[in-house]
């Protein structure tokens, strides 16, 4: 049985996030539980706006209070391996960057698979992203500043976004910010075989990617917009920085993925945390967690800066 070393201070505390198996039958029953999330400040204020009614598609912009003018913006998508989540999930990383950065933030909400699957949710996002561009100057962003991010499957969603955003030409990105992204339907990689993972299994892996694949999946037929470790060509893309934890069963396929978009011409960044499973950021109160959330917030920084 392949299993992998657990950093020493969650080694500990891992009964706290028993592995737990997501397929059709207790996927129900996951999407009803709920986060506990820290309390919002007053010092970002949040509006949704509906960006394609017919399928749910909505918004929500997260902008500081008592900053003028445009400001760059953040796009960003959540995680939930494609079958669950909601944009409520980025509001606490929006309620500390808006105000320490001067950004606007983007949280789109996308249809989950099964129901929609490929291409739905990413026609969703970039529906929300294009949404965002031509509404620049209503929410007061500057269109030539806008970066995109994503967690998990949003950040499988997030390259892929950057791939279709490259090909129509229509939304210059400046910047990928890849967290820990779902990039490979194939389950190929050693960590993507590893047994005993937390918080996203194996299984669990195979499940979301039936479910956002559909027919697809199990066929050479799947599309590099669907499962970007597909993707022959790399060139062009916008900066990226990738991070993943050691143990966290996408180790292998976004370790790689780096280092093809370095190869591309691509600047990139690479993090891989020694020991973090998958979600490590929910272990908080640890050192490598904080480091986890820094490490972003340091390039985030140092790409706004950039920006100018």
């Amino acid at each position: 049985m392949a299993t992998v070393r657990l950093h020493e201070d969650i080694e500990p505390l891992k009964d706290m996030f028993p592995i737990g198996q997501f397929n059709a039958e207790t996927l129900p029953g996951m999407r009803e539980m709920t986060m506990e999330t820290p309390e919002l400040s007053d010092g970002v204020e949040r509006v949704d706006h509906v960006v394609d009614e017919a399928n749910g598609v909505v918004v929500r912009v997260h902008r500081p209070v008592g900053q003028e003018g445009p400001l760059p913006c953040l796009y960003s998508i959540h995680g939930g391996g494609y079958i669950m989540g909601t944009r409520d999930f980025d509001d606490p990383k929006f309620d500390q960057w808006c105000q320490e950065y001067g950004i606007v933030g983007v949280s789109v909400e996308y249809r989950l698979s099964p129901e929609t699957p490929y291409p739905g949710p990413l026609d969703d996002c970039y529906a929300g992203l294009k949404w965002t561009y031509d509404n620049a100057e209503e929410i007061g962003i500057d269109r030539d500043k806008i970066g995109i991010t994503g967690a998990s499957a949003g950040g499988g969603l997030c390259a892929a976004l950057a791939l279709l955003s490259r090909d129509r030409g229509e939304i210059p990105v400046q910047y990928q910010l890849l967290d820990c992204p779902m990039i490979d339907d194939r389950q190929i990689t050693p960590s993507s075989r590893l047994d005993d993972l937390l918080i996203w299994t194996r299984e669990s892996n195979a499940f979301g990617w039936q479910s956002y694949l559909g027919d697809l999946y199990g066929t050479d037929s799947v599309p590099p917009t669907a499962a970007v470790a597909r993707a022959e060509d790399l060139s062009g893309l916008p900066e990226a920085y990738v991070c993943v934890g050691g143990a966290d069963g996408f180790r292998d396929e976004d370790i790689a993925y780096a280092m093809r978009l370095y190869g591309a011409g691509v600047p990139t960044e690479l993090h891989v945390y020694p020991g973090a499973p998958h979600g490590v950021a929910l272990f908080a109160h640890l050192e490598i967690a904080q480091r986890y959330i820094a490490d972003q917030a340091d390039w985030l920084r140092r790409q706004l800066a950039k920006l100018g």
